[in-house]
């Protein structure tokens, strides 16, 4: 708080300006706490003045019917500069500072003077309440008096202060609804320059704005869409879709996400992605969802054209396979002693036949039932000849792993050649065996326990290793980076892999 003597004019007059007290004298806001002055001091005049650069103002009076007079005949100047709250003047004419002023040599002939000065609450000085009279009174006030012409100073600022902390709210508000008016100008100027439609919905979905794009757009007018009516202009088969994805994001504060037919002004139905985020509050309460819709029409049909394109090459692919299987068998038809060979690599060509159909691109009706980048889904599909009217016979447990059509090929070598062992000499090949393949994450490595058992009761290792095992080693090792351990044990061979994890998936 500033001291009274240490104020500058300056700041008095940034002060004053802050209470907006042009005409208040006509309002009679202060009339009454004149009144109670005067009645209280018992003198014919009482005032409330605010002392001005160069004169002071009265904002309420009681007998005297001037509104304002100069400064350098003010009473209320000195007295809202002294140290003591309250001055007292027993006789002007016997106090050198006002005996020569106009006011106590002519009329009203000042002689008694009592005021109570105004402080603002930063300290700064504004004036004084006073009670003036005729006539001398050489024993001033009362303690009771005094005081309760402090009181009343009191009074006068609590009300001078309430009319300032209005208009400083009005102020403040104005200055709010200002900048938020220029907030929505930027906001809707920038929106309207974006390729994208943009929207917003209250916190209950609904819709209250579209920028100039939506509107170009669709060609609807300006306002039509609003609330629930934005979903007219979708495509009758999405519309239902795209109304619960949306009821879903408002009921949960998720993401908005969702490709959907959009009518165009000229009548055709073009596919848009649409998305929309929550903005939140401090305390986490959605207020306003912001969203746009962005027309991928050509970028949609391309990618139906090159969906339709790679699953005729794929087609394509697997036909290949199926005409080298028909060459081998009519080769070995014609040559007796290379059927056994041509079988097994007629079953080596089926079962990558198998991985290239799971992994290749599908339509929604060719689609396998397994996910296509799953290990289980994979190795299911290719041990599906070997299980017979039995699903115990091959059981596949453990962790899954995501995979790609770069390890489909050595996965599918790999296993269906340990399969085709199995049926040929071990596990499988008798009505009681039975093959555990246990998957597990071990950091960045994968390991997968190929465990036979319930099979015939195995001697020996062979001495040497043949093509099956050669392809085991090439598929495991050469293409998939990792290594092999077997364990010939006389329940049932038992074969480790463990590969990267990197080597089935690109990153």
């Amino acid at each position: 708080m500033l001291h009274p003597l240490a104020c500058t004019e300056t700041q008095r007059t940034e002060v004053i300006g802050a209470y907006d007290l042009a005409g208040y004298r006509e309002s009679g806001g202060l009339d009454d706490l004149a009144a109670f002055a005067a009645e209280l001091c018992d003198t014919p005049v009482a005032l409330v003045s605010l002392v001005e650069a160069d004169h002071q103002q009265f904002l309420a009076a009681v007998g005297f019917d001037q509104p304002q007079t100069g400064r350098d005949t003010s009473f209320c100047a000195q007295a809202m500069m002294a140290a003591d709250p309250v001055t007292v003047v027993p006789d002007a004419r016997e106090d050198a500072r006002f005996a020569g002023f106009s006011l106590v040599v002519g009329a009203p002939h000042i002689r008694f003077y009592a005021g109570a000065r105004l402080l603002s609450h930063e300290g700064v000085p504004l004036g004084a309440i006073c009670v003036i009279s005729p006539e001398p009174r050489p024993q001033g006030l009362t303690d009771f008096q005094r005081r309760g012409l402090e009181i009343l100073a009191t009074a006068v600022m609590g009300r001078l202060q309430d009319r300032r902390a209005q208009r400083e709210h009005l102020q403040t508000v104005e200055e709010s609804d200002a900048r938020i008016a220029d907030s929505e100008r930027r906001f809707r100027t920038l929106a309207d320059t974006m390729p994208q439609m943009v929207w917003s919905t209250l916190p209950d979905g609904y819709h209250d704005y579209y920028n100039a794009r939506w509107y170009d757009f669709t060609g609807m007018p300006d306002g039509s869409t609003d609330g629930a009516a934005w979903s007219g202009v979708f495509h009758p088969e999405d519309q239902d879709r795209a109304r619960a994805r949306w009821q879903h994001s408002l009921a949960t504060g998720e993401p908005y996400q969702i490709e959907y037919r959009l009518r165009h002004r000229d009548g055709t139905y073009r596919w848009v992605l649409g998305r929309a985020l929550p903005i939140r509050d401090a305390q986490g309460q959605i207020t306003r969802w912001f969203g746009t819709c962005t027309d991928i029409h050509e970028q949609k049909l391309a990618l139906e054209e090159r969906e339709i394109v790679s699953q005729e090459l794929s087609h394509r692919i697997k036909n290949i396979f199926a005409v080298i299987s028909g060459l081998i068998g009519f080769a070995a038809r014609s040559h007796p002693g290379f059927a056994g060979i041509a079988s097994d690599l007629r079953d080596r060509i089926t079962a990558l036949g198998r991985a290239h159909d799971f992994v290749r691109p599908h339509s929604e009706q060719s689609r396998p039932r397994s996910r296509q980048d799953s290990l289980h889904g994979l190795l299911d599909d290719l041990f599906e000849p070997y299980r017979g009217r039995s699903e115990t016979r091959i059981r596949v447990s453990g962790d899954d792993v995501l995979v790609d059509d770069r390890s489909a090929t050595p996965l599918a070598l790999l296993f269906h050649e340990l399969a085709t062992n199995a049926a040929k000499y071990g596990a499988l090949s008798v009505m009681a065996g039975m093959v555990d393949l246990e998957v597990q994450r071990q950091g960045d490595m994968v390991q997968l326990c190929w465990i036979e058992r319930d099979g015939p009761v195995l001697e020996a290792a062979p001495v040497h290793a043949g093509f099956g095992s050669q392809l085991v080693e090439l598929s495991a090792v050469r293409q998939l980076g990792g290594e092999v351990e077997r364990d010939w044990n006389p329940t049932g061979l038992v074969v480790t892999i463990r590969v990267p994890l990197a080597s089935f998936r690109r990153p």
